[in-house]
């Protein structure tokens, strides 16, 4: 089997086992770093000796020995009230519950433990990578360009809150489900964003981030078939990450939309996110903010150009949007598209009460700095960009907005 393939079957059965671990035994912190254990011998065996007849079996009967030794390590007082509890842990139970399919939405129900509203979002996001994603610290750690002892505190911080909340190993009742469904799709997106345009460092994208949220988003989907939100997020991340090769040279220089070849662009994704759209605005009763965005994409994908884009279509739907989901970020959309159906003049009105809000993020400029540069205000636009490239943590993007800066002074 290749690589790629194990690595996609170890990332799909890691939530699985864990479930049945965590459903089985309880205690998160042990549970999960058995499982990891287990996928890390399944990397380093299964290649050389062949995926076994039943790898869901394999990994569970492997972590099952990892958590017997580790609370075996333990205390002796907890030793001793763990007794008979190990004593009912073995292969065998592992065995007979890999046979069959989930008795429980085992993976849901971890989706839901790792996006606890006790934990921050940042924490939510490398929870979610580690249970349910089966990424390991170090690959967490770099995908985040951060020290993997500092994501090591950060997961082992999350473990400790799950465990102090008291949470148990079920779904949430029906009042609290909603809710949390949100959050697990606000942290999937999170995932996905952070992949599609890093918050720091050399890279622009880091692609094994967007493919596991969209992979997580598409598991998500099969969990909850009827809720049209997951349907909405799934469909944005596929609309967007299709332009993904055109949005850079291939020296890493960030291509903005304007400026890409579309010919580049991942058509097969259009067609099934398009497709998923227009399903989920066809069957839902009230839209939410995943479905309009995702519309949003599909306005922008559909077009031949820059100029076949249906700018008054765009501005309808963040309208729409802005009513459904407010905020400063939203507002800076809308902002755009008015200036491109009513004039950048009118654009640039529009971002003037957002200033307090986003006055340090770099969007806001750059904004600011292509509704000038349209109204020919090439002084204003020059100090827009040069505000924006200063705020600006990603490298690829900084380049590209000082790089507009300096092309905007000397015309």
């Amino acid at each position: 089997m290749a690589a790629t393939s194990t690595e996609d079957l170890l990332r799909t059965l890691a939530p699985q086992v864990l479930g049945v671990l965590m459903r089985r035994y309880g205690g998160l912190d042990t549970c999960e770093d058995a499982v990891q254990e287990a996928l890390l011998d399944a990397a380093t065996q299964w290649p050389g000796s062949g995926t076994p007849d039943n790898p869901r079996g394999w990994l569970l009967t492997v972590a099952t020995r990892r958590l017997t030794d580790m609370l075996r390590g333990e205390s002796a007082r907890r030793r001793r009230e763990d007794t008979v509890h190990l004593a009912a842990l073995p292969t065998a139970l592992a065995a007979d519950d890999a046979d069959g399919p989930l008795d429980h939405d085992d993976t849901l129900t971890l989706l839901f433990l790792c996006c606890h509203p006790s934990l921050s979002p940042s924490s939510q996001v490398a929870l979610t990578l580690r249970a349910v994603g089966g990424l390991t610290t170090a690959e967490i750690a770099r995908a985040f360009g951060v020290p993997e002892a500092t994501m090591a505190q950060r997961i082992s911080r999350a473990k400790q809150q799950i465990r102090a909340a008291g949470v148990r190993f079920a779904p949430p009742d029906a009042a609290d489900r909603d809710q949390r469904i949100r959050a697990v799709q606000q942290v999937l997106y999170l995932i996905f964003n952070e992949g599609y345009t890093a918050s720091a460092g050399q890279q622009l994208q880091r692609t094994d981030l967007t493919a596991e949220g969209i992979r997580l988003a598409r598991l998500l989907r099969e969990l909850l078939p009827g809720d049209a939100e997951t349907a909405g997020l799934l469909a944005l991340m596929l609309l967007t990450d299709a332009r993904r090769a055109a949005r850079v040279t291939p020296d890493g220089a960030l291509v903005p939309l304007t400026e890409q070849d579309r010919s580049h662009w991942d058509r097969r994704l259009i067609a099934e996110g398009t497709a998923l759209t227009e399903q989920t605005l066809a069957s839902s009763r009230a839209l939410g903010p995943y479905q309009i965005q995702a519309a949003i994409a599909a306005v922008h994908d559909e077009a031949a150009s820059v100029a076949d884009t249906d700018w008054t279509e765009i501005l309808a739907l963040y309208e729409l949007l802005a009513k459904v989901s407010p905020g400063p970020m939203v507002a800076l959309g809308k902002a755009v598209a008015i200036a491109m159906v009513l004039g950048p003049e009118a654009g640039l009105a529009a971002t003037d009460e957002l200033a307090g809000p986003l006055g340090r993020h770099h969007r806001f400029h750059a904004v600011r700095g292509h509704l000038h540069e349209m109204a020919g205000d090439t002084a204003a636009a020059t100090d827009d960009y040069r505000t924006a490239a200063r705020y600006a943590t990603n490298v690829p993007e900084r380049r590209y907005l000082e790089g507009k800066a300096a092309r905007t002074r000397s015309h």
